[in-house]
């Protein structure tokens, strides 16, 4: 019996060039999660993040029920667990944790430009695990990176919105280090599990580790509900939680981590538009300049 992973690289159209379709499946990806940003803090006006973890989580486990018999395991192997289960630790569980923590500290366009560090982390991480070339001048762009950061988070003012900018910088930027690390898992376990498979697994994961937000819900007013949370809420749980993560991780496994991770260069671009259209959100200049700084950095390490 051929695997999902490459049951589904025979699938794909042969009017389509070679990489397109992974590339187009990680535009995807980075599309809602820049939006996401936008979209959870509005969220967590309302509910406790927990609460908005469990939903999210609960909502795609209910999409994904009625296809539990596309879920493929026939290829496990004694001793995959240690990679298996690291991987859906460090995401959803650790890193919505700490995303969710962050967003209620800080912008969604300052978390969403801390985000265009994963490229950098991923290529790092791959050098290390996979043998994925690394060059002095990506290691001189993740310095770059980070020091854009750091400028970026204490140059924050405190505000009703957005408390403790440093710490929720900070807790996103813990987010991004799970998330690279995510990616190199991802890489490992793609070469026999198919991504749908490795999907499942994290929305399932997540469903039990944040189900103790289901006893917030119990403290909320009547009302809270209203047209636009439940709009949100399906949008966190079917759109981001379940599509974003299918499209990336089925693309993760069909090209170079560092290649892919690249992509994520425009979630900054979505978060921050987002976040000035929806929720009025701006930066100052200093702001500006460091995210200019941080984006700038991650481009250096491209080519072509």
């Amino acid at each position: 019996m051929k695997s999902e992973s490459a049951a589904a690289q025979e699938a794909l159209p042969d009017a389509l060039p070679l990489g397109l379709a992974p590339r187009l499946a990680v535009l995807g990806a980075v599309l809602l999660w820049g939006g996401s940003f936008s979209a959870m803090r509005t969220a967590l006006a309302d509910l406790h993040p927990w609460s908005v973890m469990w939903i999210r989580m609960l909502i795609a486990l209910v999409c994904v029920l009625p296809m539990y018999r596309t879920v493929d395991v026939s290829m496990y192997r004694k001793g995959d667990w240690k990679l298996l289960l690291p991987a859906v630790i460090l995401q959803p569980c650790l890193y919505f944790w700490c995303e969710s923590a962050a967003l209620g500290l800080t912008t969604s366009a300052q978390a969403g430009v801390i985000s265009a560090s994963v490229p950098l982390l991923v290529a790092v991480g791959a050098w290390m695990t996979l043998r994925e070339p690394l060059s002095m001048r990506t290691v001189a762009a993740l310095l770059v990176s980070l020091a854009g950061v750091a400028v970026l988070s204490f140059a924050g003012e405190a505000t009703e919105a957005a408390p403790s900018p440093l710490l929720g910088n900070g807790l996103e930027l813990m987010a991004m280090v799970c998330a690279a690390a995510n990616m190199i898992l991802i890489r490992f376990l793609g070469r026999r599990y198919g991504a749908w498979t490795l999907t499942v697994m994290q929305v399932v994961t997540g469903c039990v580790f944040f189900s103790p937000g289901a006893m917030y819900l119990l403290e909320l007013p009547a009302g809270t509900f209203d047209t636009q949370l439940v709009l949100i809420l399906l949008f966190l749980g079917a759109g981001v939680t379940l599509g974003a993560f299918s499209l990336y991780n089925w693309a993760i496994t069909r090209m170079p981590a560092g290649t892919a991770s690249a992509h994520i260069n425009l979630i900054p671009v979505v978060a921050v538009v987002c976040g000035f259209l929806f929720l009025g959100e701006t930066m100052s200049p200093v702001q500006l300049a460091a995210a200019g700084v941080v984006l700038v950095s991650v481009l250096m390490t491209q080519r072509g």
